[in-house]
């Protein structure tokens, strides 16, 4: 019996060297997911279903995943993650990959109050409902399901966009623009008003004036 030739170590792949663009990503990614909230565990004990949060240290946790929901109160902590578990699972009972993407998008929307975490919420379920309805529209059978699943998608894409928007003015809410004027009094007694834009030291910005 011949025996094969043993690999040459010349003839092996040589691992790959990442792109420095490919460094980059990676590098991004790992500095993003350290400072990422704790996941949560869902498990079933005696039938019912039981949330914990997956850190060696829970009070540390607690914060973390509070502060990632934008809330101070623990009560609305797990009311909220009770009802995004509800929503993202397609069972009667909360899956743990169903929660894990709810939380995901909520957290991903960085809510900064109670507010922006319950519209988050319902931002997320509204894309679930998106998607299942586009999925739908995909697989129809006749015109009638066509039209159904059609109108549905159009109402909940319409729904979402008008959350993004909301979201956008509740945000926007405490934000005031300024407006610095200057005076100017000419010989003669003329006066000019005129918007001060970016002045810098030792010389003048551009201004707008009206006689």
């Amino acid at each position: 019996m011949t025996k094969k030739p043993a690999t040459a170590i010349a003839d092996l792949p040589a691992p790959y060297e990442p792109t420095l663009a490919e460094q980059g990503a990676i590098k991004a990614i790992v500095k993003a997911q350290h400072n990422q909230p704790p996941r949560i565990k869902v498990q079933m004990k005696d039938g019912a279903v039981v949330l914990s949060i997956d850190h060696p240290d829970k009070n540390i946790g607690q914060a973390m995943l509070m502060q990632s929901m934008g809330t101070s109160n623990s009560d609305f902590l797990i009311g909220l993650l009770g009802q995004l578990g509800n929503v993202g699972s397609k069972g009667k009972e909360t899956s743990q990959e169903g929660l894990s993407f709810m939380l995901a998008m909520v957290q991903g929307i960085q809510p900064r109050d109670q507010v922006e975490a319950m519209l988050a919420s319902q931002m997320a379920a509204t894309h679930n409902a998106v998607m299942t309805f586009a999925r739908r529209l995909n697989h129809v059978d006749n015109i009638q399901q066509q039209d159904s699943a059609e109108r549905a998608f159009n109402k909940l894409a319409r729904t979402f966009a008008a959350q993004v928007e909301a979201l956008k003015r509740y945000r926007s809410s405490g934000d005031q623009t300024m407006r610095v004027e200057h005076v100017t009094v000419n010989e003669g007694g003329q006066a000019i008003v005129g918007n001060v834009t970016g002045i810098g030291r030792g010389g003048s910005g551009n201004s707008g004036s009206t006689p």
